[in-house]
């Protein structure tokens, strides 16, 4: 079976070619020249667009195209009959669905573009599933009769006739001050359909805040009240498109907390979440999708959580004979940040500081900076740890204190991504990279695992928050610098992305010999990328203190001591796990002091 996609935004048939003449796509498809309609262009819409059932899939339009804006897969013939859903003709596909189970928490993992979030609305009825006829979409009861002998059956019998009720957590928190007006606790008081927010105020911290105004609420604080939001009504399904977005780790937690509480009420409850530590914890079971971002997904059959996050590590699913990456990712199980950071080259020193931010004070250690050496940055949030990075990026000045001992070039990718340049992707990447944006060192250490190519003409303001993060990073790292300073570069990417680009960076690192400072609540993130950890401790909001880098154990050791967490390693892949709050291993590594932990024995 073959899927033809072309991106309506990127297809502009006005522009590839003068009015006389016919497109490239199909003046050079070999069929179309040999009087088959394997391309056309459609005048309804001025696109074009793939016959799937002549194209050969040769590519040859695939090439020709000045736009990139055709992608052409073959699919599995045996996948004809889990067709889904397909966004107009010539649209994304996808391909089966996630199960529901009652009592129990499904979690979705897989790259952003692969279909999550359109399943997520299909289970949530904003979506009619269409099984591939976006011409023609079939009435309920075909629907129905589609999904025959399985879970979903009776799911969407359930649906069409309104006998369940639903409730979604949408990806985009930040726009609800654009949908809502007033105050944090009149929104929660008309949702309080279980009666619950005076339990939902403590658990999620939320009476800090609790008498604001929306519009003034931050990212983790706007997070917080739409989870509050969604828990306060009484439904049979509960979904949540990434409840762990602008949170710490004590915050991600503190929500497993009360999403688990749904499950043992027997609700069913669906999650995307990108950070896998997270979605481990969080979830009973997982689904992985895989496919081609933006041409099809398709979901993988379920799996217990353990097993699908390590199958999804592999890259391999031996149910389905698939593999959907060619490369394994695995966590060293001693890497060398447990004995401290080996080497004695170093770029500078920076010293001990002070600075008053209005009702905040933060104090700063000093430290030493190695060549090759990567800090990862962990504490609570409102403790001062994006203050630090502008300190050393000299975008504050302390009250006590000198930043750097000796002048360096730096480098900074800011936490909030506010690209100020009017132009494409390449100009911006060609202004910081200069004569280097042309040589095969930087398409393969750069574009390439950035997928920046395809983005290359694409303008900065059309991106979304994913591809503007991958390219605030690579125009970090395009700049010639002694010391790259990284604030939340995980934010907004997917589990596969984030795991691809702390490659990347560790990598870039270690061969140009620099330093980097980086900023980061996702602890696989910062386990995978680390030498050396600066943790910040105090009181949010009003003090903050960091200790000098110190090696990776004793950072993790005094950092989830602190936030009364305890982690152990899958001894497979090498993945940190959170242990259960109070159980057997959490009291015994607690006694022994071995908060960060490394298995050597099987578990489970």
């Amino acid at each position: 079976m073959r899927v033809g996609v072309v991106d309506p935004d990127r297809c502009r048939p006005e522009k590839c070619a003068p009015p006389t003449h016919k497109v490239p796509c199909i003046r050079y498809c070999p069929l179309v020249r040999s009087g088959a309609e394997a391309i056309i262009l459609d005048e309804d819409v001025n696109k074009a667009r793939i016959i799937e059932n002549v194209c050969t899939g040769c590519g040859i339009c695939i090439k020709k195209c000045p736009f990139s804006a055709i992608r052409i897969a073959n699919i599995a013939e045996e996948l004809k009959s889990d067709f889904v859903h397909r966004f107009d003709l010539g649209g994304f596909v996808l391909f089966r669905l996630p199960v529901v189970k009652p009592g129990k928490i499904i979690g979705l993992i897989g790259p952003n573009g692969s279909g999550k979030t359109t399943a997520i609305k299909i289970l949530a009825g904003e979506t009619q599933p269409n099984l591939g006829h976006p011409e023609e979409p079939p009435e309920w009861n075909e629907i129905i009769r589609n999904f025959r002998g399985s879970e979903l059956q009776n799911y969407f019998k359930k649906l069409s006739e309104n006998q369940i009720k639903l409730v979604h957590k949408p990806q985009y928190v930040t726009k609800i001050p654009d949908i809502t007006k007033g105050v944090l606790s009149d929104l929660l008081e008309k949702v309080n359909e279980r009666g619950i927010i005076n339990e939902l105020k403590e658990s999620l911290n939320l009476k800090e805040f609790w008498d604001r105004d929306l519009k003034v609420l931050s990212g983790g604080e706007l997070q917080r009240t739409a989870i509050a939001a969604v828990i306060a009504r009484d439904a049979d399904v509960y979904f949540f498109d990434e409840p762990s977005s602008f949170l710490d780790i004590k915050e991600r937690l503190e929500v497993t907390k009360v999403l688990h509480q749904l499950a043992t009420l027997g609700k069913t409850v669906i999650i995307v979440e990108h950070d896998l530590i997270i979605c481990d914890y969080l979830s009973d079971y997982v689904h992985i999708l895989y496919g081609q971002p933006g041409v099809y997904g398709i979901v993988s059959h379920i799996h217990g959580v353990r097993e699908g996050i390590n199958l999804y590590l592999d890259g391999f699913l031996p149910d389905e004979n698939i593999r959907f990456r060619t490369e394994p990712i695995r966590f060293h199980l001693n890497p060398l940040g447990l004995g401290g950071w080996e080497s004695t080259e170093v770029i500078t020193n920076y010293n001990k500081m002070e600075i008053q931010l209005g009702d905040f004070y933060l104090k700063i250690n000093e430290g030493v900076i190695h060549k090759g050496e990567i800090v990862g940055i962990v504490g609570k949030n409102g403790l001062g740890k994006s203050t630090f990075i502008k300190l050393l990026g000299n975008e504050l000045t302390p009250d006590v204190g000198d930043p750097l001992e000796n002048e360096l070039k730096i480098a900074i990718k800011p936490q909030y991504l506010d690209i100020e340049f009017d132009g494409t992707v390449e100009m911006l990447l060609r202004e910081s990279a200069g004569k280097n944006y042309d040589t095969s060192i930087y398409k393969s250490q750069i574009l390439k695992p950035f997928n920046l190519t395809e983005l290359e003409e694409r303008y900065i303001k059309e991106l979304s928050g994913g591809e503007l993060q991958k390219l605030a990073i690579a125009n970090t790292l395009s700049k010639e610098a002694d010391l790259y300073l990284f604030d939340e570069p995980s934010a907004y990417l997917d589990s596969y992305a984030r795991l691809t680009i702390t490659k990347t960076i560790k990598r870039f690192i270690e061969n140009k010999k620099a330093a980097a400072f980086i900023v980061e609540h996702d602890i696989l993130a910062v386990d995978f990328l680390s030498d050396s950890l600066i943790v910040f401790s105090g009181e949010s909001g009003k003090k903050g203190f960091s200790t000098p880098p110190i090696d990776l154990k004793s950072g993790m050791n005094l950092f989830l001591k602190n936030v009364n967490i305890t982690f152990r390693r899958d001894p497979r892949t090498g993945r940190p796990r959170v242990n259960k709050l109070n159980s057997e291993l959490d009291r015994k590594q607690k006694r022994a002091g071995d908060y960060y932990y490394i298995s050597l024995k099987s578990e489970e």
